[in-house]
């Protein structure tokens, strides 16, 4: 028996990089999982990995950004499988853009999908975590805004500071219903999108600029959300997480970067 058998899980942006390292940790956990992304190639993707590998998975193919998705998602996990126990907010526009080249739309977005989530998605997922037996709030929040920042991240940095305030907030308002709620703030995470978009001479200079000489894999993030989701986890809430290497205490903070 895994540490979550019998449980059924949310996770948005559960397509690639954290998301998808964190849906395959729970599967594997035993948990039931719902993967929702924007994209459905890369959602196809990891939902056959999971069930390739003995899990149970299904697909929602949405804009978490828009109201009406996060309470079809709710209703799909609760549909299919009978029960909400796990709701998991990674999904995040990470666009860069320095504070007089920023528009609305970006600001928007960078609302919409990594913060404005945090709080639909709980309200339409309160009436079922109120019967399970280990209610879980968690959200993929950053190092970025609240542990550093740096030019051009304003709009993210401001959205992560957000989240983690709301999992704060959260857990206290809602512990009297023995839920928790929990973050993790990642820093630089080694994930499809950092290939892409970082070249590897660089990668190499900005890991070398983390105390404990690497990044982080995306599978060790998972882990955390592991404990948190698991009974081993059933007494810690209202808190954010830092994994990054020791890139936050402050020899890394010009280097660090994070990707979801």
């Amino acid at each position: 028996m895994g540490k979550l058998a019998g449980r059924v899980a949310i996770v948005t942006g559960g397509g690639r990089g954290i998301g998808r390292a964190t849906a395959e940790r729970f599967a594997e956990e035993g948990a039931k999982v719902v993967i929702q992304t924007r994209s459905r190639e890369p959602g196809e993707a990891a939902v056959k990995a999971i069930r390739d590998a003995g899990g149970e998975a299904i697909l929602e193919v949405s804009d978490i950004g828009k109201r009406e998705a996060c309470r079809q998602i709710v209703q799909r996990a609760v549909d299919e499988y009978g029960r909400l126990d796990i709701v998991l907010h990674n999904a995040a526009y990470a666009e860069g853009g320095m504070l007089d080249t920023t528009d609305d739309h970006h600001l928007d977005e960078t609302l919409e999908v990594g913060l404005k989530p945090c709080f639909w998605l709980t309200v339409d997922a309160l009436p079922h975590l109120e019967k399970s037996p280990a209610a879980r709030i968690l959200v993929t929040s950053s190092i970025t805004g609240n542990q550093w920042v740096s030019p051009g991240r304003g709009a993210y940095s401001a959205m992560k500071c957000g989240v983690t305030g709301f999992v704060r907030s959260t857990a206290i308002e809602l512990a009297a219903r023995r839920i928790t709620c929990n973050a993790i703030e990642p820093g630089l995470t080694l994930t499809d999108s950092v290939d892409r978009m970082i070249p590897p001479a660089v990668l190499e200079q900005m890991e070398n600029a983390i105390p404990l000489g690497r990044a982080v894999y995306a599978r060790e993030i998972a882990d955390a959300f592991v404990y948190f989701a698991s009974d081993e986890g059933a007494m810690i809430t209202g808190q954010a997480l830092s994994i990054d290497g020791g890139a936050s205490l402050g020899s890394a903070q010009a280097m660090a970067f994070d990707d979801h």
